[in-house]
């Protein structure tokens, strides 16, 4: 994007953009209309920009409480481990608890 200056036409504004994979330049004008184009190519460039970095800003803040979470997580799961052993209970096969049988309790049956 830019102001371009040819030797017979004098000074110009144009816009570069991708349509199907390629890049089109767009005349837009001279004068007063090529500097009004090139003001608010700039300020939709800026407002863009700002729009990034709030977005990787938000991001950074996202990333570190799931982070804290997954640390909580591993904490409550190791203290519910610890007081489910303390209570008597076992992981059936790696899976669900269970609570483990009295060694003197007769079966019925």
């Amino acid at each position: 994007m830019g102001w371009e200056t040819r030797q017979r036409g004098g000074r110009y504004y144009t816009r570069s953009r991708k349509v199907n994979g390629r890049v089109v330049r767009e005349y837009v004008g001279g004068g007063a209309i090529g500097q009004l184009a090139a003001r608010l190519d700039a300020q939709d460039r800026a407002s863009r920009r700002a729009e990034r970095a709030q977005f990787d800003i938000l991001t950074f803040e996202a990333e570190a409480v799931g982070e804290a979470l997954a640390e909580l997580d591993g904490i409550c799961e190791t203290l519910a481990r610890c007081a489910l052993l303390a209570a008597g209970y076992h992981r059936h096969h790696r899976g669900e608890w269970r609570k483990r049988r009295e060694q003197g309790q007769a079966r019925e049956g």
